[in-house]
Order: C-alpha cells, then structure tokens, then sequence
C-alpha cells in the first residue's frame, strides 16, 4: 500500500513502524474472510482491511480521530485471525496498538467510556481490587436485566453477567517442587484468572511438579499489562512491562530460570511482544528480549516433555483453540496433542479460527457483537456434543461458560486429573460414584 508519511513523521519510530506495517499491505482482502467483525456486521471498515485504510489517514494527517473512526477501531477485537490468514505478513498487531495509543492520547470519549474504561483499568490487573468488584457484583447482579435495556449502561449489565456466582479463596504462592528438578520455572500469577479459577494454578503446578520441574511465583511481579496496552494506555502497559522485566531478570539471575509460563494466553501474547513494546528504551531493550524469548504457553512448554502416560476415562473434549494462542502466538497444535496424549477423544469445532468474543475486556466494552460472537461460538461447540470444553484462556472459559451447558475448563486441569491429579470442579456432574461409569463416556 503506498504511504504519504514526510520524512519528519517518519523520524518518530513509533509511526515509522507503523508506516512499515501499512506498506506491506497489498489490498487482497484474505483478511475480510476470517474477520469476526466483517464476517457479522459486513462493513468494509469492520474489516482490518478498512481498519488500516482509516488508520493510515488518521496517521499521516496527524488527524484528530472523529468519532466514526474510534468506532471502527474500538470494534476490532484485536484477535489476530487476520495475521493468520494474511500472506503479505502485515503485522496488524503492532499497528492497531499503536493507533489505539494515537486515540487513547488525541480523542475524547465521551464520559460514559471514559469512566467505564477507568473503571476497568483501575479495577481488573489488581486481584485484591477485583475480588472486592466480584463481592460487590453479586449484589448488584439482580440489576442485570434493567441495565441491559438501557443503551448506555449495556457495558454494565455485561460485566454483571460474567461475573461468578461465587469466588474460591486465593491460589498458594508457595514454591513447589519435586525431589531432583530437572529444572526450574516460574508461573506467571496473573490477575483476573487466580481469582476467578484459582483452580487452574494448582492444576498447573502439580503437572509441572510431576514432569520434574520445580515452580516458583516471583516476588514484585504484577499485571503483564495487556488489559490496558490494548485499551491505548501506553505509559501504564509500558510500566507494567517494566516492573515483570526488573521481576522476572533478578529471578534469572539468582537462582536461575528455564522458562515463564503463562497459563493466560491473552498475557502469554503480550509477554512475548515485551521485546517489541520495549524496543526503544535503552535501558530494558535488551532485558525485555530476553524475557520473551523465554516466555511460553504453559501447552507450548509441556508438548516438548515427557508426562506420564494419561487417562482420559472415555471422555470427549471441544477444543477452542483461544485467539490469542493460534493466532497471537501461533500454538496451533500442542494443546490437542497434550490432550490426546492424555487419553481424551478430541473434536475440534466449525468456525474454529473466529473469536468467542472475550478479547479481554471486549465482552464487557462492545457487548452486542461480543455476545453475537459467544452465541456463535457456543453453538458450533455445542454440535460436536463432546462431554467438556477445554480452552487455554480465562477470558475464553468465562465468555463461553455463561453460554453452554458444556462444564468449560483449562486444558491443564483435564492433563493434571489424567496424569493423577483430583477431578476439575467443573465436571461434578460427569463424577459418578466409586466404581460407576463416568456419564457421558462411551460404553
């Protein structure tokens, strides 16, 4: 695609990688097919074809973003199905979280989006602040159906809807591990995810424990920043980048790590694009490389080490494959593999390449199409008629869980229940009694 960025623009690294990235762009429109939002709403300027088009004029102007533009842009779920499928290499990624920045520091919202998108950011990347949201939202949740008739007040009727019923006490920080370690790693803690599923991080460390791996939880680590790199809000994601860099290096160089596992695809994606948000600050750069290059999907890690050998109990598992894995990451294959190694029938749904629809807090900020998307996904997960949903992602498993009638788990606590660990808490339905056949398994 040409560009009309002048020479002073493009002394600014940030627009000269950017203008880079709308460069290679060659207008063939493989992106429109494999786009949620083209694919539902069929607007040219819903697809990331249209998006760069808008956000090239916005950039080379040095516009000040109107409204239709933020619309089109706050629309894009950032899932990165488009990089996929797009054979030029258009890194879309790095160019829609630079023009979010552009709007997050030259547009207004009107004040209904700014108090809800501070509300977020204040709230979801500290566990102490959101487990105190989550006791206040379960009072609040009778609101819901008032809250949904009212235009302006959907984004609060959406997070009332996904917040759960009831919160489990906070995951162990204790260091494991098993006598003679092959190695040692440290698990990210995450925000959002040891509240809401506590149970995913003991599931995580006793399969590592029994690979032979010890586990450590850093001390000084925070929120990894996605939540607010893709709301725009640079300075803050960029300080949570550096804040897990200062963390995750003095662990490297104390006692060493072989690896940072994320079990959160959504912060697995982002931890390995540290090397990139930091690649203009002298003083993290080099630090920030090191630290991705390190960084892995706790399915990517395990695909490469011997577990012992799994059973599946004749269950049938759907996998959805979470945006920001097969497509942010490209881990396509390793979580099925882990799963069938495991001894569990894996089926794959139609559509599997689109979006369910959380994209971090898009469930929340764009309910409408989010909720499209989650019913869609729903649906073709629901005619594989598999006995549970296994996915990679806490904000998948909660944007599909309100939907289905399916038990929707991590992908690690069906490994971990094969390989000797208890039953998810998820599949108390599926437990029959001492000795019984497990419901829903073949005969």
């Amino acid at each position: 695609m040409r560009t009309d960025f002048s020479l002073e623009q493009l002394a600014d690294p940030a627009t000269a990688t950017a203008e880079a990235v709308i460069r290679k762009c060659v207008h063939c429109g493989f992106c429109t097919a494999t786009c949620p939002t083209y694919v539902l709403l069929g607007d040219e300027l819903d697809s990331p074809r249209g998006r760069i088009y808008l956000m090239q004029n916005m950039l080379e102007q040095e516009a000040t973003p109107t409204p239709d533009v933020v619309k089109h842009i706050d629309r894009c779920l950032s899932c990165l199905s488009c990089m996929t499928t797009c054979p030029s290499g258009v890194n879309y990624m790095h160019l829609v979280d630079h023009a979010r920045a552009y709007i997050q520091e030259r547009y207004r919202r009107p004040l209904r989006e700014r108090l809800m998108r501070g509300l977020l950011a204040a709230v979801l990347p500290y566990p102490g602040r959101f487990r105190f949201a989550l006791a206040l939202a379960r009072l609040a949740r009778p609101m819901t159906p008032l809250l949904d008739r009212i235009g302006a007040l959907r984004p609060m009727a959406a997070m009332l809807a996904l917040a759960p019923r009831r919160t489990a006490p906070a995951p162990s920080r204790t260091p494991s591990a098993p006598p003679s370690p092959r190695g040692r790693v440290a698990l990210l803690q995450g925000c959002a995810e040891p509240i809401l599923k506590p149970e995913i991080r003991a599931a995580t460390v006793r399969v590592l424990n029994r690979a032979g791996y010890a586990v450590t939880f850093v001390a000084g680590e925070q929120c990894c920043g996605a939540l607010v790199h893709h709301m725009g809000r640079e300075e803050a994601a960029l300080e949570a980048a550096r804040n897990n860099v200062d963390a995750w290096t003095r662990e490297m160089e104390g006692d060493g790590l072989d690896a940072i596992l994320i079990t959160a695809s959504g912060c697995g994606t982002t931890i390995k694009d540290y090397g990139h948000m930091l690649r203009l600050d002298p003083a993290y750069a080099e630090k920030a490389a090191r630290i991705s290059a390190i960084a892995s999907d706790i399915s990517e890690f395990l695909d490469a080490v011997d577990l012992p050998v799994g059973d599946g109990r004749g269950l049938s598992v759907a996998y959805h494959a979470a945006c920001s894995l097969q497509h942010g990451q490209k881990v396509t294959q390793a979580p099925q593999r882990l799963l069938t190694r495991a001894g569990y029938a894996v089926r794959t749904p139609q559509e599997a390449h689109l979006c369910c629809g959380s994209a971090g807090t898009y469930n929340i900020l764009q309910p409408v199409i989010a909720g499209q998307l989650g019913d869609r996904k729903v649906a073709n997960l629901a005619r594989l008629k598999a006995d549970v949903i296994a996915t990679g992602n806490i904000g998948c498993a909660m944007q599909i869980g309100v939907r289905s009638s399916t038990p929707v788990v991590h992908s690690i606590e069906l490994i971990d229940w094969a390989t000797g660990g208890p039953a998810p808490r998820a599949l108390a339905s599926l437990i029959p009694p001492a000795g019984g056949r497990l419901h829903g398994a073949p005969r």
